[in-house]
């Protein structure tokens, strides 16, 4: 069983932000829009190659992310292998992305969350780049949508992030950093 996480804030002043990436690549792989309710958080479940996946977007704010994170851990008996949590970074450019494991929040509150909650930071982050605009106040700049321009970059990112959270179902995140990690140019 795989837990898939996309990271973001509810309301819909926050849809389309660029600290809502986790939400709109999450909603992209999902492919539909029947999402249930639990533990505060929107989730589906889905099959691949005979293994349950579970998709989760937490509707507890970014910075408390990790509550609803770990009600699914505990109940579904979750390793921390198999979880993926998909979010933004400002370190990156857009249309960039990094595959992560074993590493600290780098000081993103949703992952601060989920790592206090998990007593650990072994599992595996799929960073998708916002940019960085240093003239903006960073709270301002993430919770800024995106542009035309940069949407139109992302739309042609989305079928590439789907490939990688497939290929982390399928093969592991080992494997799936190696193929994945060295071609992001």
């Amino acid at each position: 069983m795989k837990l898939i996480i996309g990271l973001g804030n509810p309301e819909k002043k926050y849809n389309n932000t660029r600290h809502n990436i986790g939400f709109l690549v999450i909603d992209n792989f999902a492919q539909n829009t029947n999402w249930k309710q639990k533990w505060n958080a929107l989730y589906q479940e889905k099959q691949l190659n005979n293994e349950k996946i579970i998709l989760i977007k937490p509707l507890t704010y970014m910075n408390l992310s990790g509550n609803s994170v770990i009600e699914f851990v505990n109940y579904y008996k979750i390793n921390l292998d198999d979880i993926l949590v998909i979010q933004d970074d400002l370190d990156l450019d857009i249309g960039n992305y990094r595959l992560k494991i074993n590493s600290s929040s780098g000081g993103h509150n949703g992952i601060k969350s989920i790592i206090e909650k998990l007593n650990s930071n072994a599992f595996a982050r799929l960073k998708v780049g916002i940019s960085n605009n240093k003239n903006i106040n960073t709270k301002d700049y993430v919770l800024g949508k995106f542009s035309k321009e940069e949407q139109a970059i992302l739309n042609k990112l989305y079928p590439k992030l789907n490939e990688i959270i497939n290929s982390f179902i399928i093969d592991g995140i080992a494997k799936t950093m190696n193929n994945y990690n060295r071609k992001n140019k």
